[in-house]
């Protein structure tokens, strides 16, 4: 997926690709049934709000929420028949509250994520409050064990070396601590590819390195920017 682009957004949190992660939790009879989705758009959200009408048709709720873009730009949510403010909006506030970046300085960036909680009412009130902290409960428990990734907008680069080199300079750089982003081969070089985080220091290191690995022969290529992808663990195993 890509997401709209930010100035001055350069990472954040999301849900790994693959099928929709579910989660079911029972309070007071009532089963709340808790869809995550990755989407890009509010399109790709609405669309799951309208498979799950099609899926559980005889359910008395489908509520939703979801936050798109790198700086959440895009955020909605819809009680979908109960009491205002007790569903939708705790959804979302437990999507937008989410700290991730586990050992590391807290932060809630989770974004590009749509989630929907199908409710079969077991015949007994819950009560504004109950409501709240029902829907809150469903979304954090599922967003904390869904497998998560972190996006971050890397500089591409590279590096034009002979094919009976470009064996060990890749692992080398792997080694070395780089993100590699796979190679492309040519009549007479390789062009090992790399990703690297747009900062000048960073770069001026990859340089150096690179000079010393190939004793000053190659070069890095500017070849532009992307969005890549690292695991986040989840919270809860």
């Amino acid at each position: 997926m890509s997401p709209v682009t930010s100035p001055g957004v350069n990472s954040y949190t999301t849900l790994a690709g693959g099928p929709d992660f579910r989660h079911e939790i029972t309070i007071k009879r009532s089963r709340f049934i808790t869809v995550l989705r990755r989407v890009d758009d509010e399109a790709g959200a609405r669309a799951l709000v309208t498979e799950l009408r099609r899926e559980f048709y005889d359910a008395r709720h489908h509520c939703s929420a979801f936050t798109i873009g790198p700086d959440r730009g895009i955020q909605r949510s819809n009680d979908d028949g109960e009491p205002s403010g007790t569903a939708g909006m705790p959804m979302l506030e437990a999507l937008l509250k989410r700290e991730t970046r586990p050992g590391q300085q807290p932060s809630a960036d989770l974004s590009d994520v749509c989630a929907v909680v199908v409710r079969y009412f077991g015949g007994i009130l819950l009560g504004a409050g109950g409501l709240v902290r029902a829907y809150s409960e469903s979304v954090s428990t599922a967003v904390d064990l869904a497998a998560l990734i972190r996006r971050q907008r890397l500089r591409l680069f590279t590096v034009a070396v002979g094919h009976a080199e470009a064996g060990r300079l890749e692992n080398e750089l792997r080694t070395a601590g780089y993100h590699m982003t796979g190679n492309s081969y040519g009549p007479t070089n390789t062009l090992v590819g790399l990703a690297l985080a747009d900062d000048g220091a960073i770069i001026a290191a990859a340089v150096e390195r690179l000079a010393s690995l190939t004793a000053g022969r190659c070069v890095l290529t500017d070849a532009g920017s992307d969005w890549v992808d690292w695991p986040v663990a989840p919270l809860r195993q």
